[in-house]
């Protein structure tokens, strides 16, 4: 018994190039969608720290100006900041409506050239909902005052073991990492005495 091979004709084999022309688009697109999704689900990045150094005033008075160990360390501090990314640093700064926070956030932002904006940190859940609505995938400074930072980060699911922070330590970071997957982290870092930027 033979065989008879049929060869296909002009009109199949055009068809068939189309159809696994068809499918390759189709793959390519596939493939550049799931990157782009990737990428636009990038983790968002939220740095806390408390306002720098102020005057422990017998009235309480809380829109205090920084004193000048504070002054010295908001400066240190937008040196520290400028090295956080080795890309882009810094991409938003929320402060409180006092002056200390301002003051504190006033040379990272003159240095990065980036607006200050005036936020209510302790409307904890709108607060940090519009600051990861309107910066996702970027690095936001948030300062603030130190009895809302451990409720911030908590609200983000960070960690919920931040300890109380003293009335006399104004040296603390921390670091809130939110993937689009996954487990939120957060760090604690501290800066001040004994940290020098890096020499180019």
């Amino acid at each position: 018994m033979t065989r008879v091979q049929v060869r296909p004709t002009a009109k199949t084999r055009k068809r068939r190039r189309r159809r696994r022309t068809i499918t390759l688009l189709i793959y390519i697109v596939v493939v550049f969608g799931l990157a782009w999704y990737f990428e636009s689900q990038g983790t968002t990045t939220i740095l806390f720290v408390r306002h720098a150094d102020v005057d422990q005033s017998t009235q309480q008075n809380q829109d205090q100006p920084l004193n000048a160990t504070g002054l010295a360390r908001a400066e240190l501090l937008a040196e520290f900041l400028r090295e956080v990314d080795v890309v882009a640093s810094v991409d938003a700064i929320y402060v409180s409506p006092l002056k200390q926070t301002q003051q504190t956030a006033a040379p990272i932002a003159k240095g990065l050239g980036l607006e200050i904006e005036v936020a209510d940190p302790y409307d904890v859940v709108g607060f940090m909902k519009n600051v990861l609505v309107d910066h996702k995938r970027e690095i936001v400074l948030v300062v603030t005052h130190s009895d809302i930072i451990a409720p911030l980060v908590e609200e983000l699911h960070g960690s919920k073991n931040i300890a109380e922070i003293a009335a006399d330590e104004y040296d603390q970071l921390f670091i809130v990492t939110i993937p689009w997957w996954g487990k939120v982290k957060t760090l604690q870092l501290r800066y001040g005495v004994g940290w020098e930027p890096p020499q180019s």
